[in-house]
């Protein structure tokens, strides 16, 4: 990854972050980046501070602008004189307070930038993980700021419909656009080796999670409803990810004897050759906007199994039809649902075609079509 100095160019697309740490709407800015210069536009990422797991994807072709500041709040001066100086066409920005910050720059800085917000996740959830001052003052700002915004878009149905409660705008102000997970470079990262031994054993079945090591993804719970499974099958479990919890969950496999069948190797740059070799993913989130993971095991052909929580799951495998679905929380049940998909797993043909539907292709146009470029 290159970083440029403000010189003089001017920018079509720009893309903000505060950095480029491991999350989901960290991945799906970098891959519409990509995507947009790929298409021969002038493409800047605009960074709060440089630092995070994904500066090694970084399109080349992008230009990345390191306001170099410690908080996003303090760094809107920067952002502004960044909007009048390259006046990009367009600002787009994912995650709540880079949302609200956006807004507040192109409104001070006078520019005829068309500034996209995107919202990944339920505003109603974020919000309750906040200090209570933030929990009073976030859905306020939301209120007052996103009828600034030129376009408004959803991950989900259900992230588009929580937008609109919580901002109080027409639900057709706002823009369903599926994360772009699929592409025909992606294929090519199934095919890597992995090496773990786990996968070499053709008598054990591995068991995948990957996310964030945060209490919303709800890991205990998957552990739990392993520990079920194991008494009828021979299997192992891997959850990939780092965060905050791994202590705990740490914990909670040595009290339930599990040490030598569950694995925490933390991040790692290729997820999906792991996907394309395990059994099945589980994904047990308390909540998601999206749920990346799920389509990403799809397109590999590995079968799934959700929570069935707010919001995306559900859209994703069509209320079950492609992977299934559980009640958030319900160990019985998660477990049950594990044991009927390594009995009766869904036709791989069929999950790869469902999962290349939530294409980077299709994802680009329906940006595009927000634009309103002349």
């Amino acid at each position: 990854m290159t970083v440029f100095s403000e010189k003089d160019r001017m920018t079509d697309i720009a893309f903000l972050l505060v950095d480029l740490g491991g999350g989901g709407a960290e991945k799906v800015m970098l891959s519409l980046a990509g995507g947009f210069a790929e298409k021969g536009l002038k493409v800047d990422l605009v960074l709060v501070k440089l630092g995070g797991d994904y500066q090694s994807i970084v399109s080349p072709k992008v230009r990345v602008i390191n306001l170099s500041h410690p908080r996003l709040i303090t760094s809107l001066p920067l952002l502004v004189n960044y909007l009048k100086q390259h006046r990009p066409k367009v600002l787009i920005s994912a995650l709540e307070d880079a949302n609200t910050v956006a807004i507040l720059a192109k409104i001070l800085a006078r520019t005829a930038t068309r500034v996209i917000v995107s919202v990944h996740n339920p505003l109603a959830f974020v919000h309750a993980k906040r200090s209570a001052l933030k929990q009073k003052l976030t859905p306020l700002f939301i209120r007052w700021l996103f009828p600034f915004a030129d376009a408004i878009v959803g991950v989900s149905q259900g992230v588009c419909d929580n937008i609109a409660l919580v901002s109080g705008l027409p639900r057709d102000r706002i823009n369903v656009i599926y994360n772009p997970i699929f592409t025909p470079e992606l294929l090519k990262k199934f095919d890597e080796p992995v090496n773990e031994e786990w996968f070499l054993d053709r008598q054990t079945s591995v068991i995948l999670a990957v996310g964030r090591l945060s209490k919303e993804k709800d890991f205990p719970s998957l552990i739990r409803a392993f520990a079920l499974v194991k008494q009828q099958y021979p299997v192992k479990l891997i959850i990939l990810g780092q965060g905050g919890e791994l202590l705990a969950l740490e914990q909670l496999v040595k009290e339930l004897k599990l040490v030598d069948d569950v694995a925490f190797p933390g991040f790692v740059t290729n997820p999906y050759a792991y996907m394309s070799k395990a059994k099945m993913l589980v994904m047990t989130s308390i909540y998601e906007g999206f749920g990346n993971v799920l389509v990403e095991a799809a397109i590999a052909g590995t079968p799934v199994v959700s929570t069935n929580c707010e919001s995306g799951p559900a859209e994703i495998l069509e209320d079950g039809k492609y992977g299934d679905l559980v009640a958030v929380g319900d160990v019985p049940g998660l477990a049950a649902a594990i044991i009927s998909t390594l009995k009766n797993p869904r036709n791989p043909d069929l999950l790869k075609q469902r999962g290349q539907e939530f294409s980077l292709e299709a994802a680009l146009k329906k940006y595009q079509l927000l634009f309103n470029f002349n």
